[in-house]
């Protein structure tokens, strides 16, 4: 979609455990902190994305704090998405669309992401927004009742 429509280049990756990308890399964070004269390991997490320019937005059906496990090791600007809070979706699209995790939120995200590095105007990301059929004063899905 980003390609298409905004013709901004991106990568999709799946994360299939974020607990197991958290466990390596605390594994590895501890294997350092007790054998401080070798030369320090890296977790894969932080292998898999040394040198990926750009933001990363992490999205998931799961609450918002699932991705988060992974922030402390990834250098790039992050941006989580989930599915916090109380929904009234009868189909995994409507749920999606609800806690903007579906795919119009998420390249809304990556532009605002892209527009907060100063890659492109807040003013595109506000024309995004608009073309994608996002409501930004729609109420925040986490306290939507």
């Amino acid at each position: 979609m980003l390609a298409e429509r905004f013709d901004i280049a991106a990568d999709v990756w799946s994360a299939p455990s974020y607990q197991q990308l958290r466990n390596e890399a605390l594994s590895v964070d501890r294997w350092n902190r007790l054998h401080p004269e070798e030369t320090p390991r890296k977790p894969y997490v932080v292998q898999a994305l040394e040198g990926v320019p750009g933001p990363i937005v992490a999205a998931t059906d799961y609450l918002k704090a699932v991705p988060d496990l992974i922030r402390p090791w990834v250098t790039q600007r992050f941006i989580s998405l989930g599915t916090d809070g109380f929904g009234r979706s009868d189909t995994r699209e409507a749920l999606r669309r609800f806690f903007e995790v579906d795919a119009e939120s998420i390249a809304a995200a990556a532009l605002y992401a892209l527009s907060q590095e100063g890659k492109i105007p807040p003013s595109e990301v506000s024309r995004a927004i608009k073309d994608l059929g996002i409501d930004p004063e729609k109420p925040d899905p986490l306290f939507a009742n």
